[in-house]
């Protein structure tokens, strides 16, 4: 992995741009390229003691703004708020998006899907609102914000609605995109520790100026 693309760091937390490509924290297949072995490693050369505490998760092909803690206290603030902390993606889907909308819909967890769409509430409820930011013939930029935050959620619900997100093999279309096009680019909530309002917001990668011009 790259240099790591600090946006925000203080004694009780770091915030990273995460690149596509890497996942937060190990699996069985994976245990050393992670990007929490990588902010451990920065923080570890800082003094040997430190240490991180993972607060949230991005896919491995999403990038964008992730949250660790420096302290199991911390990161237990910044969970326990958690329906509170503001946080927006932008993404390239295929087709033309011709309106802002609202989705609701209940998630269901299987062995091999992971997340999918089901009408039942036996499922656990889902919610997101998106608003187009610009679009063409074959593809729309959407900001979307997040009001559940469910494993894989923008990416099955966009694809509920015919608009899957480019570069998505497991819940999209097939395309010639091997870039997930999503990207984590605004937090804003309180400082667990000082109550401030810490609010970020970065641009999208420039490849997503492939889709849109």
């Amino acid at each position: 992995m790259k240099k790591l693309d600090i946006v925000y760091e203080d004694k009780y937390l770091i915030i990273i741009n995460k690149p596509n490509k890497i996942l937060t924290i190990s699996t069985l297949k994976e245990k050393e390229n992670t990007l929490y072995n990588e902010v451990s490693n920065y923080v570890k050369k800082q003094h040997k003691s430190n240490k991180i505490f993972v607060v949230h998760r991005l896919d491995k092909d999403t990038s964008g703004l992730i949250i660790f803690a420096k302290s199991i206290l911390v990161k237990n603030k910044l969970q326990n708020n958690w329906n509170n902390v503001i946080r927006k993606y932008y993404s390239i889907v295929h087709g033309k998006v011709n309106k802002d909308g609202f989705i609701t819909s209940y998630l269901k967890e299987n062995k091999y899907l992971y997340t999918y769409i089901t009408n039942s509430k036996d499922g656990i409820l889902a919610k997101l609102k998106y608003s187009v930011v610009s679009s063409n013939n074959n593809y729309s930029l959407l900001d979307i914000n997040i009001l559940t935050g469910k494993k894989n959620q923008i990416r099955v619900q966009l694809n509920s609605i015919n608009h899957s997100i480019v570069g998505d093999k497991k819940y999209g279309i097939k395309d010639n995109s091997n870039i997930l096009c999503l990207h984590a680019y605004y937090l804003k909530f309180n400082h667990p520790i000082n109550n401030k309002v810490l609010e970020f917001n970065i641009n999208y990668p420039n490849y997503f100026n492939n889709f849109i011009k």
